[in-house]
């Protein structure tokens, strides 16, 4: 895991708000160029590094040509285009990331590996993602792990409607890990658990919350950790009221059964916010030398500029994300071929990556008097 590769280009596919966070910030931290494919015309970027072009990634020979020519491909694109592009990425020996939350995706992709000659990395933002490197650094501090407890939410600052939520992200990815069913791991055995159930509610700096399962957050994890800890899950923070909303439209109006419509009504009726902060907490507990203890890490991060540009915490947790596994596999700390899981990254050495401070909070202890919340990066 030595080798360094060369970073001649990379290809960014999807010029959505987290797309184009993605790269402007391979640009601004690696200086190589970049180009930004949409299957939609857009205004020049006005950035020397950043080449904007159309792409229709459901024509394959277009889609080949323009991976051939780059070092790197990041799929921004919705989770039903990652099994296409990652084929052909692996295909043609491009090394390929995404961000998808998509269980089916990440399994079609991993089936991909045993013939790759390039890294596959699927589930490279914020949960799934980072929250999986959290996850498994904390893991490593205990001789017995019984507990391990994963929580992320991307909530706008001013909620005010009876949802308690504006959209911070992708529609389609909310109403996905919605409605899909949640890996984790019970009294030791790997399970499958309902969206919307395991509801708790808790306080961070006298503010109260909600949490509940949700799908695709935990990426990998469960397969990783099966046989070494007793109870992992985790679960989308909200505030108060938000999940009792959603399983009325989900389940007593049945919408759950009619995902186009339920999308044309929170389309039509919940507000996007660039206003946004996401909260990360994970609890660890288990014995050390004998003795139970729990370890914890909490944040927040809020948005800040970025080339220019005010981006949201959102797009710059989940840009971070994978731009941070980009340049450990440039450093040759990653395996150099085959699937990879975000696990697989250690949050130490993520941490001192160019993109790191994004989350430089979750290297300190909650328990330590250093720690204190992320600052705006």
């Amino acid at each position: 895991m030595s080798k360094q590769l060369q970073l001649r280009n990379v290809l960014v596919l999807g010029a959505g708000k987290v797309g184009s966070t993605v790269a402007d910030m391979v640009a601004e931290y690696h200086r190589v160029p970049v180009t930004l494919a949409d299957q939609l015309a857009g205004k020049p970027s006005g950035d020397p590094l950043v080449r904007r072009i159309m792409l229709n990634v459901e024509d394959d020979t277009a889609l080949a040509s323009e991976l051939a020519s780059h070092t790197v491909v990041i799929n921004a694109l919705p989770f039903f285009l990652a099994a296409r592009v990652a084929t052909q990425a692996a295909r043609l020996g491009v090394h390929y990331f995404d961000l998808t939350e998509d269980v089916a995706a990440t399994h079609a992709i991993r089936q991909l590996s045993s013939e790759a000659t390039s890294v596959l990395m699927p589930q490279s933002g914020l949960a799934p993602g980072v929250i999986g490197m959290l996850g498994c650094h904390l893991a490593g501090h205990f001789d017995e792990l019984y507990d391990l407890r994963l929580r992320v939410g991307a909530l706008t600052r001013n909620a005010t409607n009876s949802l308690r939520y504006n959209f911070t992200w992708s529609i389609d990815g909310v109403i996905n890990e919605y409605c899909n069913a949640c890996d984790a791991i019970v009294n030791g055995q790997l399970v499958s658990v309902q969206p919307l159930e395991g509801h708790e509610t808790f306080t961070l700096d006298a503010e109260a919350f909600e949490a509940f399962n949700t799908s695709g957050g935990l990426g990998t994890l469960c397969e990783t950790l099966r046989g070494k800890v007793r109870n992992l899950d985790y679960k989308t923070i909200r505030y108060p009221g938000h999940r009792d909303a959603m399983n009325f439209l989900l389940h007593d109006l049945r919408l759950i059964e009619r995902r186009d419509l339920l999308r044309q009504v929170l389309e039509h009726a919940v507000p996007h916010s660039r206003e946004d902060v996401v909260i990360v907490f994970a609890s660890a507990s288990g014995l050390r030398e004998g003795r139970f203890e729990q370890e914890t890490r909490v944040g927040r991060v809020f948005g800040a500029t970025l080339r220019g540009k005010e981006r949201t915490a959102i797009e710059l947790t989940t840009a971070a994300g994978v731009v941070g596994v980009l340049e450990l596999l440039l450093k040759g700390k990653l395996p150099q071929r085959g699937f990879v899981g975000q696990e697989q990254a250690p949050l130490e050495e993520f941490l001192a990556t160019r993109v790191g401070h994004y989350y430089k909070g979750l290297g300190v202890s909650a328990s330590s008097p250093a720690h204190k919340e992320f600052a705006e990066a």
